[in-house]
């Protein structure tokens, strides 16, 4: 390997994902969105970013037609080709649709229309043979007993294609995002004996993928936190913040950094239909019903999840949270922005969509480095992670 490796993102939605792999070293060569307004986000946010368009362009087909098009196949093909060819590694990222594995969503599992994404993502991983992949996920596909069966079959076809893989349950918070989100990380890195990869390619030994390296807070650290429960509503009242709080984890230290107030989608926000009653009633940092929950300022927030009627209320204002707000609770740069004449629906819902920034950072670094310290003469050296070591119970947050 020299410097970049080459990455062929799909499912990218708006891009946060993609974001934390090009700022981490490597280069985005290759670009699939199926759904145009967000594919017109990722474009945009790139030309405000400063950053190169991709060395092989963008597709809006659905991946289904790299599969099923023998011209778009052979195209595809060509460029994975063309990019091997560089002396670089090659990538595959992306995080199909997940609504039919979300036990909030359409759970149609396998069945789903989102749900067969999976499959195909997996099918075109094993017919291109990238020399690594990262699958994303809702903790549904992996903890649901029905979608876990489909997952472990997509994991054997996997392997019989070559990929030694490991895998973790992560929550974002632990990478300094302030939101409490757990996503399945599947990833995978080629084991055949192609000339690309030295020596029989990777070799299972006593290495294991640095999975915790850069998360600034372990599990034990955020269970000891204090955080801050339930107060009453009042609009724009001043509240200092407890001590022993992780400061970098809560929504307001967010809002600060990243200006909300002056940011380019800072009046971007759904407007209420009735009175201002229902948004003043909700007490500041209840979040526990389905609909209408209220942040707390000094408290990281819960899933941003932006659809299916989930509202998502600012702690002391008596409104929905901005978009500029939903971007900085994605621990997104405070120059990201969305283009303007994207409609409101579509805005949150790539939000809600994507990886957080931070988190995607994190993974894509830890990722870099695995690969330059076990690419060596006799080629990787990997320990494939049992699904049973690698299970965690999640973050226990203790709330008074």
């Amino acid at each position: 390997m020299k410097s970049k490796p080459q990455i062929f993102a799909f499912f990218s939605g708006a891009g946060f994902l993609d974001l934390g792999f090009e700022l981490s070293g490597y280069s985005i060569v290759f670009v699939n969105e199926f759904h145009e307004p967000f594919l017109k986000a990722y474009k945009h946010s790139r030309r405000v970013l400063g950053i190169e368009e991709p060395k092989f362009g963008y597709s809006g087909d659905s991946i289904t037609k790299f599969i099923d098009d023998e011209t778009e196949h052979k195209r595809l093909a060509k460029m994975v080709e063309s990019a091997k060819a560089t002396g670089e590694l090659v990538g595959f990222i992306g995080g199909p649709p997940c609504p039919d594995f979300s036990v909030g969503g359409k759970n149609r599992g396998r069945h789903g229309e989102n749900g067969k994404l999976s499959a195909t993502y997996v099918h075109l991983i094993c017919e291109q043979k990238p020399d690594f992949f990262l699958f994303e996920n809702v903790k549904g596909l992996w903890r649901t007993k029905r979608h876990r069966e489909f997952f472990e079959e997509l994991k054997r076809k996997l392997h019989a294609a070559g990929y030694r893989t490991t895998e973790r349950l992560i929550n974002c918070i632990n990478y300094g995002v302030p939101q409490d989100r757990e996503r399945i990380i599947l990833l995978g890195f080629r084991g055949d004996s192609e000339p690309r990869v030295p020596n029989g390619g990777i070799a299972l030994s006593a290495v294991p993928f640095p999975w915790t390296r850069h998360e600034k807070y372990s599990d034990e650290r955020l269970s000891q936190v204090c955080w801050p429960s339930t107060r009453r509503f009042h609009r724009g009242r001043q509240l200092a913040m407890p001590d022993g709080v992780p400061r970098e984890l809560t929504v307001e230290y967010w809002f600060r950094k990243n200006k909300v107030e002056t940011h380019p989608n800072s009046s971007h926000q759904f407007q209420p239909r009735a009175g201002l009653a229902r948004f003043e009633s909700v007490d500041e940092g209840d979040d526990s019903k389905k609909s209408f929950k209220r942040l707390h300022r000094w408290r990281y927030s819960p899933t941003a999840c932006y659809g299916n009627n989930e509202v998502h209320l600012h702690p002391y204002e008596a409104r929905r949270i901005t978009v500029a707000e939903s971007l900085a609770i994605q621990s997104l740069p405070s120059k990201f922005e969305l283009p303007a004449d994207m409609s409101l629906s579509n805005m949150f819902k790539t939000v809600g969509n994507g990886v957080p920034f931070l988190a995607a950072k994190a993974l894509a670094k830890s990722i870099l480095e695995f690969i330059k310290e076990n690419h060596e003469a006799d080629g990787f050296k990997f320990t494939s992670c049992d699904s049973r070591a690698s299970e965690r119970t999640g973050i226990q947050l203790h709330r008074p």
